[in-house]
């Protein structure tokens, strides 16, 4: 049993509890209570629930500062440079990028990821997740029309035969995918949503990024991209609409009534000009083309980017958006049992320092809102996963994260 004593913890409530200890044992916590450190394990600062990155493209990492020229650009033309990053990969290279990139996530807290997968190097992903030491939901991705040829399988079956082969561990769990509309045409999609259905699993789908997207399939279908994943039998409460940032007010009402989940990535979303998402349903984040990873980032910009475009402040509270950056996409993800702070819970939880000059002179009851709305990447201090530390003083326990990068993108 290993026992964590935390300056301060975030236990679910509207302010954090100062003086808690967390006992750890087979991974999960077994007790959590007050207390003085004694020879407990101190987290410095702010001690969260682990944070769940719930959408992720590790090998875009590769496009981070190289898109940004002056171009007068949309999602479109950004694409065609991901397409030829994407052609350059093989599994080796997409193992080093995923390996240092999911690194690169721990340093952030991230303590669980969801690889929404469409490149389909899917043990070089699982090896990468597991040296970086972080927990993974492979999402694998049906991608059927259009994109690169590596991108497809023959047919919905033949994705499903294939993915159904694919092993889990301890520390991964698997996903299904229905890239998107433009990708899977709607009797394939009723394959894969009713292969997930079959096992439990959730099921995830890129919906309504670009008005584009939304124009070509109701020209074609006649309905929205949410309603032709609805007929589909897709949309549940295991389902995640990724981006659904032009949705329309029916598709997110259909959404909140099916109990699903949106994943925003206000990051991605502001970067590639995709415009500004609502939340729809129960709330998640993801970092999805890394153009950034700091999940504090994804969670304020919910808020910030929603100031912006109603002029209203105070619609998203700290406590609101961290649950979404931790409990929720741990849930939205497949791992109920985790993203809490909470007896039988995962033992996955980072620590925040609240003495560094981002946040120092932070009074204790403010401190929630200090770093969800102020902290950055670089205030994690410590990061622990299955109760074994994987981050100590703002440094992996086994990759050299800067470097593993620097080689991986040369």
């Amino acid at each position: 049993m290993t026992t964590y004593w935390c300056e301060l913890a975030w236990l679910g409530g509207p302010e954090p509890d100062p003086g808690v200890l967390i006992e750890c044992s087979d991974g999960r916590i077994a007790s959590v209570r007050a207390g003085a450190p004694g020879d407990a394990v101190a987290l410095p600062g702010l001690t969260i629930p682990g944070l769940a990155n719930a959408h992720s493209h590790a090998f875009q990492r590769g496009l981070r500062g190289r898109t940004q020229a002056p171009s007068r650009g949309s999602f479109w033309t950004w694409r065609e440079q991901m397409y030829a990053l994407a052609a350059s990969l093989d599994p080796d290279r997409s193992y080093a990028i995923a390996r240092a990139t999911f690194g690169e996530m721990a340093l952030a807290g991230i303590t669980l990821v969801g690889e929404f997968d469409y490149v389909h190097h899917s043990e070089a992903m699982m090896r990468a997740a597991a040296d970086a030491g972080i927990r993974m939901t492979l999402i694998d991705a049906c991608y059927l029309h259009g994109g690169l040829d590596r991108f497809h399988d023959a047919d919905a079956e033949a994705w499903a035969s294939r993915v159904g082969s694919l092993p889990g561990s301890e520390r991964m769990r698997l996903a299904a995918a229905i890239h998107s509309v433009r990708a899977v045409d709607p009797d394939s999609a009723a394959v894969v949503a009713a292969f997930a259905a079959e096992r439990g699993w959730p099921l995830h789908a890129h919906v309504s990024e670009q008005p584009a997207e939304n124009e070509e399939c109701t020209a074609r279908y006649g309905r929205t991209p949410l309603r032709v994943l609805e007929d589909a039998g897709a949309v549940s409460e295991r389902f995640t609409a990724v981006h659904a940032t032009h949705f329309s007010d029916a598709d997110a009402n259909r959404l909140r009534e099916a109990g699903a989940y949106s994943c925003l990535c206000p990051s991605t979303e502001r970067d590639l000009a995709d415009g500004i998402g609502v939340p729809s349903g129960r709330l998640t984040l993801g970092s999805d083309s890394q153009s950034i990873i700091d999940m504090f980032e994804e969670a304020r910009a919910v808020e910030l980017d929603e100031r912006l475009r109603t002029l209203v402040r105070g619609t998203h509270s700290g406590a609101e958006l961290l649950t979404a950056a931790t409990a929720t996409g741990y849930e939205s993800l497949g791992w109920p049992e985790g993203g809490r702070i909470d007896v039988g819970a995962l033992a996955d939880f980072s620590s925040v320092r609240l003495d560094g000059a981002r946040l120092a002179g932070t009074p204790n009851p403010q401190a929630l809102d200090a770093v969800v709305f102020a902290a950055g990447a670089g205030d994690v201090d410590t990061v622990v996963v299955g109760g074994e530390m994987i981050v100590r003083g703002g440094v992996h326990a086994s990759l050299d994260v800067a470097r593993e990068l620097a080689a991986a993108l040369s």
